[in-house]
């Protein structure tokens, strides 16, 4: 028997809509895997120790404030500082596409903004874990 995909979805920063993030949840969930969702307005520091503690495959980071590119960048060196950098870090909300290389060069294995199909977004997980 395989192992689920563990998955964190985390709403970093000031962000006070969770709408999007608690759909995905509930599809990721659907699609077999195990998410834990840690609620709004979270440090970098507080992503990077629930990721850890709960032995994340996947961090999910979503995002509707604009401030995508900086929090992104805490998380990721939160958790390589914590040596969690083996875990993949993804980004989805309200990202401008003009943003997406700056994401990619940071480390964030996908970026899906909004209207991303579920479909797309359930095969990536599973293909980020398979990998």
């Amino acid at each position: 028997m395989q192992r689920k995909i563990r998955v964190l979805i985390a709403k970093p920063g000031l962000d006070g809509h969770d709408k999007g993030a608690k759909v995905l949840v509930n599809v990721l969930r659907d699609a077999g895997m195990e998410v834990i969702y840690t609620g709004l307005h979270q440090t970098a520091e507080m992503v990077a120790r629930a990721a850890i503690q709960e032995d994340v495959d996947i961090v999910g980071l979503s995002y509707l404030s604009g401030a995508h590119i900086g929090l992104t960048q805490e998380v990721i060196n939160a958790l390589k500082e914590a040596g969690a950098d083996h875990m993949k870090v993804i980004v989805g909300g309200n990202i401008p596409e003009r943003d997406f290389s700056q994401l990619d060069t940071m480390g964030v294995a996908a970026i899906f903004a909004g209207g991303s199909s579920y479909d797309d977004i359930i095969g990536k997980f599973n293909d980020l874990v398979a990998a």
